[in-house]
């Protein structure tokens, strides 16, 4: 059984990477959908004025730790999480999973020719799972209907979804009695990691818990975004005094 603790009202799994993966692969095995999400500060604080948001992470299978700011949360209210788990670093350890067991894959989101990219850097980093079919995430709403049909006649074993926060985990949750995968993750901008159009922070920023300042310092124009972390951490201590 997975340990499921609260953040502000936010349901957060208290797992490790291992565990993570673990329950995931699990999944697979399952015979109804399995959905996955990884929230970070800034979904946390958005779940907190968006009824429809909480309901899906509420309704999730597995919902890994993703921002450094839940880590840091956890222990200042001593709720037990154990390590950030990042959605791009699972979604590694998934691919490579499909890679053994042979598995197949969805992906849907990104720009025009950014899914079909990380479908082949993918391929060529694990040629031994199978690519079930790709789509960008430019479509409308009269769209989505076609767009389920196509994924699941693919017979995709997985589902990633790329669109981006919190309309990934909305679009999940909206569609998930129609979706016929294995399992539904929302990655964010994963798709675009594997795309190579987006590069990850180095290595040391990772470890420090400080991606989201190296992506402040490329891309400055996102900094009211970044505000959501520490408004949440001063949202944690007002909660715990």
């Amino acid at each position: 059984m997975i340990k499921r603790i609260e953040i502000m009202g936010v349901p957060i799994d208290a797992v490790d990477m291992t565990e993570a993966e673990a329950h995931a692969s699990a999944f697979f095995e399952q015979e109804s959908l399995r959905v996955i999400y990884t929230p970070n500060t800034e979904i946390v604080m958005a779940a907190q004025q968006d009824k429809i948001l909480l309901d899906a992470i509420k309704a999730a299978d597995l919902v890994i730790p993703d921002g450094i700011g839940l880590i840091y949360a956890s222990r200042i209210l001593k709720k037990g999480l154990k390590e950030r788990v990042t959605g791009v670093d699972l979604m590694g350890r998934i691919l490579s999973y499909c890679n053994q067991q042979e598995k197949s894959i969805y992906i849907l989101g990104g720009k025009p020719g950014v899914a079909q990219q990380a479908c082949a850097n993918i391929r060529a980093r694990f040629p031994h799972l199978k690519i079930a079919g790709f789509r960008n995430g430019y479509f409308q709403e009269y769209e989505t209907d076609q767009i389920i049909k196509e994924v699941n006649q693919s017979c995709a074993d997985i589902l990633f979804v790329g669109l981006g926060a919190p309309k990934q985990e909305k679009w999940i949750y909206q569609h998930r009695k129609a979706l016929e995968t294995k399992i539904a993750m929302g990655v964010g901008g994963g798709v675009d990691i594997w795309a190579g159009t987006v590069k990850r922070a180095p290595v040391i920023y990772q470890k420090l818990g400080l991606e989201w300042f190296y992506r402040l310092l490329k891309e400055p124009w996102r900094y009211k975004r970044m505000m959501s972390l520490p408004k949440f951490m001063i949202k944690v201590l007002f909660s715990k005094r």
